[in-house]
């Protein structure tokens, strides 16, 4: 079974959140064929490319009961649908501008019945409400992220790390980052997980504090 690579790295699941781990690829294997928000390459290896991925999340952090993220441009559901079902006590709402992503997202959520969990067709300058944590995974430079949600994050602490951005990434960061300095911290998932996949994937982190001080300090430049 493909997702034992999950069970293996994260084996205190309960069987109902195993079973809704196991349900992933016959739903996204269906809804892929009618709209397609993973690449035919991927689809077969979705549960180390896509949700393995996505759950470096939960490796990096354990959100507390009663958390709240916003998943910024889910794509068909991605990082927030794996982050839901491990984590069925926080509160999870995934946007993306493009309908029919979100409409998979949609449809997925509702067959595995994840009840904290919603999806909404928007942009991240129009989401309503503020959040504890922004989680994205390859959605546009840091830089913009800052710019669309710097606001959008809430002031109180419920969790040991502070408020602020998660975003899964790739590659040499160096020149992206620069503007960044000293504001952020760089985790590479080689640190959870053994797989050739993870050898340039990383985990960005920037606290409330950072993104205001560093959109603050960009001015019209984002």
């Amino acid at each position: 079974m493909e997702s034992e690579i999950i069970r293996s790295y994260f084996p205190h699941l309960s069987e109902h959140q195993k079973i809704k781990i196991d349900r992933l690829h016959s739903l996204y294997t269906f809804w892929n064929r009618k709209i397609n928000v993973i690449s035919r390459k991927d689809i077969d290896r979705l549960y180390e490319r896509h949700v393995l991925h996505s759950l470096a999340i939960a490796k990096f952090i354990r959100f507390k009961a009663g958390s709240s993220l916003l998943d910024l441009g889910t794509g068909g559901g991605f990082p927030g649908i794996p982050l839901a079902i491990v984590f069925p006590q926080c509160r999870f709402h995934l946007i993306d501008a493009v309908s029919k992503k979100i409409r998979v997202a949609e449809e997925v959520a509702r067959s595995l019945e994840l009840t904290n969990l919603t999806a909404e067709h928007t942009g991240a300058e129009k989401v309503k409400g503020t959040f504890d944590f922004i989680v994205a995974r390859a959605v546009a430079k840091t830089k913009q992220i800052v710019a669309w949600t710097h606001h959008k994050i809430s002031p109180t602490q419920k969790n040991d790390l502070k408020n602020g951005l998660i975003l899964l990434k790739g590659g040499d960061l160096t020149e992206e980052l620069k503007a960044f300095r000293g504001s952020y911290t760089e985790t590479a998932l080689t640190n959870y997980f053994k797989e050739d996949f993870f050898k340039t994937k990383k985990i960005i982190y920037l606290s409330i504090k950072s993104t205001q001080k560093n959109f603050s300090g960009m001015g019209n430049k984002c």
